[in-house]
């Protein structure tokens, strides 16, 4: 083949469960489908406001675990928001010349 190689676009996929989800994303939208069960078991769904909140943890966990390009789903996409938003946004520069200390010539 000429010294060419097939690299993978993304090996992280393989790992991976469905490709998609890691265990934990599995959990939280398993949690949140229980959560909805357990509230349609025990809840009169009488009116439509009382239905609309029963299904509202498996609805928004759902959202979370939702699949996005350049991240790995909502949940990964709204705590990197709010990393960038509370953490410090100025930096101090320390490069190479950082601890040099320039000398004036005197004429």
């Amino acid at each position: 083949m000429y010294n060419q190689y097939l690299i993978p676009a993304n090996t992280k996929r393989g790992k991976l469960i469905f490709g998609l989800f890691k265990p934990f994303d599995l959990g939280l939208f398993g949690g949140g489908v229980l959560a909805t069960f357990i509230l349609i078991a025990f809840l009169p769904l009488s009116s439509n406001w009382v239905t609309l909140m029963c299904l509202a943890p498996a609805v928004l966990t759902a959202f979370l675990v939702m699949p996005i390009p350049n991240y790995h789903n909502m949940l990964n996409l709204i705590l990197e928001a709010y990393d960038y938003l509370t953490n410090r946004r100025h930096y101090k520069w320390k490069g190479w010349c950082y601890k040099r200390v320039i000398k004036k010539r005197k004429h």
